[in-house]
């Protein structure tokens, strides 16, 4: 019998987990060609999350807790539910009920499909607030823009993933990540499911505009050197136009003088040359920080699916 492992971070939820738990069993009891262990990981939560936890623990040897020392962040909490996880399959799903348990059928027919990744997307009943809804939209533009990883637009952290793709994510080292990147950039292969997601039952959103637009920056330093190399990027362009602009300068002054360029103009043109010669230096430079940055990250070289067995 296969084993699934359940994924919940936890985070000031205590009225919202006995209705998920609730949900889980309702679904869970349909599925009974499988084993599954419910593991909540509790992020440094300041109301009674824990003590409900440790409620449905002591009547249900599926329910386990991870109790973290303080709040390290949704991220952290998910990596340490992946590095304790042992199952067949993970599927990583929030407490606040916005990620329904009814589709969990449908993910796990995706995997048993042969998908390594099944993904979710959300659509809205109600669409988040402006602000939220254009920051999304220019961060998965910037990253399908300047990241080798793709990434899907409304992708969630509700998704499950084959054991394989554990080992692997277990394997990456670095401290400021984004989960499902991180899942996203091992290239499996990869199904995705559309849902409805519904409004918060209680309680409040983890996730600020902040803490998204921190962890937007957290991806596009961890998935792409464009940013690094940015500046050698623009002292080119500058070089390019700026030396144009002034060759033109001085074959006008030394011939015809018909644009009557004067000297402090020429002057202009050449400090902003130097500019540009000064920024393509600090591309230069960003090339080995980037080196650096990508062997400090020590992400496998390659990822084997799988390998085929020889013939005897």
């Amino acid at each position: 019998m296969k084993q699934i492992d359940l994924l919940i971070p936890v985070y000031n939820e205590s009225e919202n987990i006995p209705r998920l738990y609730s949900e889980l069993i309702a679904v869970l009891n349909g599925l009974a060609n499988y084993k599954f262990m419910i593991t909540f990981i509790d992020d440094g939560s300041q109301d009674r999350s824990t003590a409900v936890i440790e409620d449905l623990a002591s009547r249900d040897p599926r329910v386990g807790l991870i109790e973290l020392s303080r709040n390290f962040g949704k991220e952290a909490a998910l990596s340490a539910g992946i590095n304790a996880s042992i199952g067949d399959a993970v599927i990583m799903l929030d407490a606040d009920l916005q990620h329904p348990p009814a589709l969990i059928p449908l993910l796990i027919q995706k995997w048993e499909a042969g998908y390594e990744i099944v993904s979710t997307r959300r659509k809205y009943e109600q669409p988040p607030s402006l602000v939220k809804r254009l920051g999304s939209h220019f961060f998965y533009r910037i990253m399908d823009w300047i990241s080798e990883t793709e990434m899907i637009a409304q992708s969630t952290d509700f998704r499950l993933i084959d054991e394989r793709v554990v080992e692997v994510v277990q394997r990456l080292t670095e401290r400021n990540r984004m989960v499902r990147g991180l899942i996203d950039w091992t290239g499996f292969k990869k199904a995705i499911i559309e849902f409805q997601a519904p409004q918060r039952q209680s309680g409040e959103a983890g996730y600020s505009v902040f803490k998204l637009a921190r962890l937007a920056m957290h991806a596009f330093t961890s998935f792409s050197l464009f940013p690094l190399k940015l500046a050698g990027y623009i002292g080119c362009l500058f070089c390019l136009c700026c030396g144009l602009l002034l060759s033109m300068m001085v074959i006008d002054r030394l011939t015809i003088n018909y644009w009557g360029f004067t000297n402090l103009a020429i002057v202009v043109v050449i400090n902003s040359l130097l500019i540009g010669l000064v920024l393509i230096c600090l591309g230069l430079i960003a090339l080995y920080i980037g080196n650096i940055h990508t062997e400090v990250l020590n992400r496998p070289l390659y990822v084997i699916r799988r390998k085929g067995e020889r013939a005897s």
